[in-house]
């Protein structure tokens, strides 16, 4: 479903990215990890085709994301780190404006708008000006955005940022249950979302994947030594994986 080969992203002398390849397969939800700097928005902003490689290829659906944009944009629903919402409008009248610019029928506009609003618990505040909103509200706006139109597949950079514990539940609930019908690519600082929500870890580095395998592999992978009585030590968590990988 998402074909990312050898992608490279320089800005002057700094390689932002370099050499990133991996596949992401249909229904697949893959954590897409890495530190501050890392290069993990600018790869995924590469994907949506928000932003141009200085070189290799991004395919989505079988279409070049540089060649045939129209045709990604109709399959991604993308939720940016920064919601990307117009704080003067009501969050229905966003909602309708985002799923007009989306191609949505206007006779299922109404339909569409209120099915995300549900998914995403926006309904009790969906006649609210979003300038008038919590940060948490509003994220949960802008996953509801990137619902519209139900897009093959879902980019989704920090969907839980704001987010109270109750409502991180329910959007992890809300990410698994999109498995299968959707492909979603989950970037997050929060390491047990990641193994609560995703089958498949990807790690940057300093713009290098570090790291792509499920977390049952990386484990067996970073296994520690063996104990005194010579069985093999505990598996190690994601956290420790991710320090090791990421602290050179």
């Amino acid at each position: 479903m998402i074909e990312v080969s050898h992608l490279v992203k320089s800005y002057r002398d700094l390689k932002a990215v370099q050499d990133v390849t991996f596949k992401v397969e249909k229904g697949e939800i893959v954590g897409f990890l890495g530190p501050n700097g890392a290069g993990k928005t600018t790869t995924m902003r590469m994907i949506t085709g928000v932003l141009p490689p200085t070189s290799g290829s991004v395919k989505v659906s079988g279409y070049d994301v540089f060649e045939r944009p129209m045709e990604v944009k109709r399959r991604i629903g993308y939720l940016p780190e920064t919601p990307p919402v117009y704080t003067d409008m009501t969050v229905r009248a966003y909602l309708r404006f985002v799923a007009e610019i989306k191609g949505v029928r206007r006779s299922q506009r109404e339909g569409e708008v209120e099915k995300v609003a549900t998914q995403t618990n926006c309904r009790q505040f969906i006649h609210r000006v979003i300038g008038n909103l919590s940060k948490g509200q509003r994220q949960r706006v802008g996953l509801a955005q990137a619902l519209l139109n139900d897009p093959e597949v879902l980019i989704l950079d920090e969907p839980t940022v704001g987010l109270d514990p109750a409502q991180i539940i329910e959007v992890r609930q809300l990410i698994k249950s999109l498995a299968g019908k959707h492909t979603i690519v989950l970037s997050t600082h929060i390491l047990p979302e990641v193994v609560a929500t995703c089958q498949r870890v990807l790690i940057i580095s300093q713009g290098k994947v570090v790291a792509d395998d499920t977390l049952e592999g990386l484990q067996r992978t970073h296994a520690g030594a063996l104990t005194a009585d010579g069985q093999a030590g505990p598996a190690p968590s994601l956290e420790e994986i991710f320090l090791k990988l990421t602290s050179a």
